[in-house]
């Protein structure tokens, strides 16, 4: 079974924000997935699943790199699926997490500068 819980970045917006006035609603989905990232533990766990072969992840690995329980880390990688970053999916009784295709390039993007 896989979980997502937000609609994809690329769907956000169609412009980076220095372009277009974006919804309120844009505008507190875009927060909400940067506060998913502005956490040191979840930057390095999302950094771990993007450098894992095919950019997944078991939870049983993740946990050592970080020092941190496995509750704790759960709960990280839980506010990274919910964020529209990551997907869950359980494979007897692990959780593998995989990056979203294109996920922080779709950030980059919509809060990318035009440059003038």
């Amino acid at each position: 079974m896989t979980i997502t819980s937000r609609r994809p970045i690329a769907d956000l917006c169609c412009s980076p924000i220095a372009e277009v006035l974006i919804s309120e609603t844009e505008a507190r989905d875009l927060a909400d997935r940067l506060k998913a990232l502005a956490e040191p533990t979840r930057l390095r766990l999302m950094s771990l699943v993007l450098a894992s072969p095919d950019q997944q992840a078991c939870i049983c690995d993740l946990v050592g790199p970080v020092g941190l329980s496995q509750p704790t880390v759960s709960h990280h990688m839980k506010v990274l699926v919910e964020a529209g970053l990551l997907t869950r999916e359980k494979r007897g009784r692990w959780a593998y997490f995989r990056a979203l295709p294109g996920a922080l390039d779709g950030l980059a993007a919509v809060i990318g500068s035009t440059g003038r």
